[in-house]
């Protein structure tokens, strides 16, 4: 057996017909963003002579309202209400304006398939923001015409399954068995509520789960506002691992080992390694270390039966709910990515976001020794005896 392990620098774009629909996010609540959200947006649809889309909300804002460069190509605009409209295969490029959490947007959008991201830095920190506005037509045609690299960023999926949707599907199974030993036909298929799924064959299908999402940070579990510790069971693969006591758990993707993981103690890993991190959060023991497992593993988190109280779990610090006794949630990696584009390539950028927006290993240099230095240059071990006498007469003296 030999193993192949992909050079992240040969992930190029491609695009395999020309772009001709763009999806243009911004920071929301920002007045920074609005001159450069016109400026893009006007000149993706008179240069370029794409069709540009936008959330419906934006154009609610007042300041754009009083545009009136805005005004002139508010009409050739598409616009999508989220939550409502499906966007999948609808877009082909992506343009993200703000900070991080316009890129953790672009994600949640799309939960399967996700356009190539570019994303410009005007928000607070940047991580994943790499590319400057400054020049944004230079660089928006490079990207156009494929000369860029991706970066691509893994993603869970989170599946909840809950206690009480487990027993009525198992409690509709046993009707609908005694239904078919009975043999009457007077019983109705959907007796059990109608809620089930049937297949051609009149078989009951499994129900679907009350959350299924995919992340591109973490999936944070927690004690909520309960004062009491946080019991939490883990399991991979089906195989119980430990117990989390303590303020909660963060799963994270490689993208999200900079966000909340690091700041709970978490090793920093770069988004093109297939990986899946465990970090506790406050954990009530001096040797619960954070952990790496593969990224093909399943991880199943449930609260544990002597638990004192229940937890609560967010998706990318959203869609916030709360885990109860016997509920589970099941944590594996997604095989929708999300391509990021790169400014430079997957090693300078991140490296460069670490040094910019963490300040990674920043330290003033330490100042050499004027007197080793001078040993150094001498030689001589004529030296050190004239240091020792030296040292010898002042202890006689």
């Amino acid at each position: 057996m030999v193993m192949q392990i992909q050079d992240p620098a040969s992930q190029r774009l491609t695009w395999y017909k020309p772009p001709l629909t763009v999806l243009v996010i911004k920071k929301v609540r920002d007045s920074t963003v609005m001159a450069p959200f016109v400026q893009l947006v006007e000149w993706l649809v008179q240069e370029k002579h794409m069709v540009v889309w936008v959330e419906s909300a934006v154009l609610d804002d007042l300041s754009l309202q009083e545009d009136k460069r805005f005004q002139n190509i508010k009409e050739k605009l598409v616009t999508f209400k989220d939550g409502r409209d499906d966007l999948t295969d609808r877009i082909d490029f992506i343009v993200c304006l703000g900070g991080d959490g316009t890129l953790l947007y672009a994600s949640l959008l799309f939960q399967q398939s996700v356009p190539p991201v570019m994303a410009f830095h005007l928000g607070s920190l940047g991580f994943l923001t790499p590319f400057q506005f400054d020049n944004f037509q230079e660089q928006v045609t490079n990207v156009l015409e494929g000369h860029a690299a991706l970066t691509l960023r893994s993603r869970l999926r989170c599946v909840i399954y809950r206690k009480s949707e487990r027993r009525k599907d198992s409690d509709c199974q046993q009707n609908q068995m005694n239904c078919s030993i009975s043999g009457d036909s007077g019983v109705s298929m959907d007796s059990c509520g109608g809620s089930g799924t049937h297949n051609a064959s009149g078989k009951s299908g499994s129900r679907a789960p009350s959350t299924n999402i995919l992340v591109l940070n973490e999936v944070v579990i927690d004690r909520g506002p309960s004062p009491y510790l946080s019991n939490i069971d883990l399991f991979l693969d089906g195989k119980y691992i430990t117990s989390v006591q303590g303020d909660g758990l963060i799963v994270s993707t490689p993208t999200g080992s900079t966000a909340y993981a690091v700041a709970a103690g978490a090793s920093m890993i770069h988004p093109s390694v297939p990986a899946i991190m465990v970090t506790p959060i406050c954990p009530h023991s001096l040797s619960f270390r954070p952990i790496v497992v593969p990224a093909g593993v399943e991880l199943k988190i449930s609260v544990s039966p002597d638990s004192r109280n229940t937890s609560w779990v967010s998706f990318d610090g959203r869609n916030r709910q709360e885990l109860f006794h016997g509920d589970s949630l099941r944590v594996t990696t997604s095989i929708y990515p999300v391509p990021s584009i790169c400014a430079q390539d997957q090693i300078s950028d991140w490296f460069d976001s670490l040094a910019e927006c963490l300040h990674w290993n920043v330290r003033k240099k330490q100042k050499c020794l004027d007197e080793l230095s001078d040993l150094t240059a001498s030689g001589s071990e004529d030296t050190l005896d004239e240091l020792e006498r030296g040292s010898d007469s002042l202890l006689d003296s």
